[in-house]
């Protein structure tokens, strides 16, 4: 495969992780948000939580997530022999690693709590967000490299 192919592949490789992550925080957020309503369904912090997550996620997106989105898509392009694996470096894959582990942790740490819950639902909810409003990079730059 000629390497301009190899590297839009890697560009899509890379906007499917980062899609799938923002899926998967979304769905873990509102899970936290659920069981955060059913502890006080009277209260109404579960879903002001949801309006802090976005303007947080918003703001995280606009400003440190698009960046590395940029930057990413600038290193696929400058790699002289893409593989596929190159995707994201590394490092990016331990620290993605470490990320999952530390929200699972978190999820099984807030239970039953309801404003840990509501902690934990702003921060995954937040990310989510982020990860979704900078996506946009990765379909505004067709080909990695390119303005």
């Amino acid at each position: 495969m000629e390497d301009g192919r190899q590297k839009a592949v890697l560009g899509l490789l890379a906007a499917a992780v980062w899609y799938t992550g923002s899926v998967v925080l979304l769905l873990k957020g509102g899970s936290l948000l659920l069981e955060a309503e059913e502890q006080r369904p009277d209260d109404y912090w579960h879903l002001l939580a949801i309006i802090a997550a976005v303007l947080l996620g918003a703001a995280k997106g606009i400003t440190l997530f698009t960046r590395a989105c940029r930057k990413n898509l600038e290193r696929i392009a400058a790699l002289e022999h893409p593989r596929l694996w190159q995707f994201y470096r590394p490092r990016f894959f331990l620290l993605l690693v470490s990320m999952i582990t530390l929200g699972a942790t978190l999820s099984r740490m807030a239970s039953y709590d309801y404003w840990f819950l509501i902690s934990v639902a702003i921060l995954d909810i937040s990310i989510a967000v982020a990860l979704l409003g900078s996506s946009h990079v990765f379909w505004t730059r067709r080909t990695p490299g390119k303005a």
